[in-house]
């Protein structure tokens, strides 16, 4: 039986324009029929994969998300004193095992890059570069799927690729299953972008110069946002080659960036680093569910983040209540009420691995 760890938070921002859509306004929903603001799930990820604790719990097993691996490649045959030509040449050979190589612009002759961004971890990256390295050495490189299976692995040491996983449409094999689902965040009540008309003065304009040298606009919002994440930990564990301890290391570090962590559009505007401040973990084998049905009705009121919490386990014991238990395990933090901690929240997510085949 699979063992899911689910976590489930409600977080109340400022007014913040942390997640843009094209016109450069927040992001939005309509959910039930009503306006809500929305942080989309990439936003999130982000935000996660270079959160400190990600960065800091994880030092070591993070991989990257570039287009620009060729050029790394070549930057080094070009160091070891391989001809430019041949460099290219031998760069873009080992790089397309991440995905297409753009053609060379004639305006930049000197750019390479991939078509798109490949998700790659820190082993791949060495293989790349030992490669590079034998090409150096006068050796000749692997064939194309001899290639491949030199290069990508299908199970490594990098927990943000084994999360969040990866597509690589060139080499299939060695795609890897998303071990977190992360939704979108949004707000559990009413909620519309508003404008922010600002000017700015000239600091060397005389006194009798009236008026602003500057006038810009930009949106902004704020509300109690729903967010919802789910961990198939045996996948996760799976995803690790078998390592459990590092797939715990991941998961207290997902808890703590996931409440703490976020997208940090317009953040010099207006410094939004808000903090969860209800969190639901669960754990069991039952088939995941998210509770975004608690808010499907805005909720209302003078106090929003209580109505909100108090939706949310509603909801859940409804649910419980009409399809049996969807946890064997529970802990809560609610931060307005004095009750748990994130540690303890922490100590309760990594203790998902030790409740696997129990």
């Amino acid at each position: 039986m699979t063992t899911f760890l689910q976590l489930h938070l409600l977080t109340a921002y400022p007014p913040s324009n942390p997640n843009r859509d094209d016109q450069g306004r927040p992001k939005q929903a309509t959910v039930g029929g009503a306006p809500r603001l929305r942080l989309s799930s990439q936003s999130i990820k982000r935000a996660l994969r270079v959160s400190e604790p990600f960065r800091q719990g994880l030092a070591g097993h993070m991989g990257q998300r570039t287009k620009l691996m060729a050029k790394v490649l070549l930057d080094r045959l070009l160091a070891g004193g391989m001809d430019a030509a041949q460099a290219r040449t031998k760069a873009e050979e080992i790089a397309k095992v991440f995905g297409k190589i753009e053609p060379q612009d004639k305006k930049r002759p000197e750019a390479v890059q991939g078509t798109t961004l490949a998700f790659i971890s820190p082993d791949e990256r060495a293989f790349a570069l030992d490669l590079a390295d034998k090409a150096l050495a006068g050796e000749a490189l692997p064939t194309d799927k001899e290639l491949a299976r030199t290069v990508l692995r299908t199970a490594d040491g990098a927990v943000d690729i084994a999360m969040f996983g990866r597509m690589l449409a060139d080499n299939p094999d060695f795609n890897r299953d998303a071990a977190v689902q992360i939704s979108h965040a949004i707000t559990t009540h009413r909620a519309q972008a508003e404008d922010d008309y600002f000017t700015a003065v000239d600091d060397l304009q005389r006194r009798e110069d009236t008026g602003g040298a500057h006038l810009g606009e930009h949106g902004f919002g704020s509300g109690v946002y729903y967010l919802y994440a789910c961990v198939n930990c045996d996948l996760l564990v799976e995803n690790l080659g078998g390592d459990k301890e590092l797939a715990a290391r991941g998961l207290r570090s997902l808890v703590r960036a996931i409440a703490t962590a976020t997208p940090s559009g317009k953040q010099n505007s207006h410094a939004h680093h808000p903090r969860a401040g209800y969190v639901r973990a669960e754990i069991g084998g039952a088939a995941p569910r998210d509770l975004t049905g608690a808010f499907f009705t805005p909720v209302r009121g003078d106090d929003l983040f209580d109505a909100s919490a108090r939706a949310l386990e509603r909801t859940a014991a409804d649910i419980d209540r009409a399809y049996g238990p969807a946890a064997d395990a529970v802990e809560t933090m609610d931060v307005p009420k004095g009750q748990g901690t994130l540690a303890a929240i922490e100590d309760f997510a990594a203790s998902a691995l030790e409740r696997q085949n129990a």
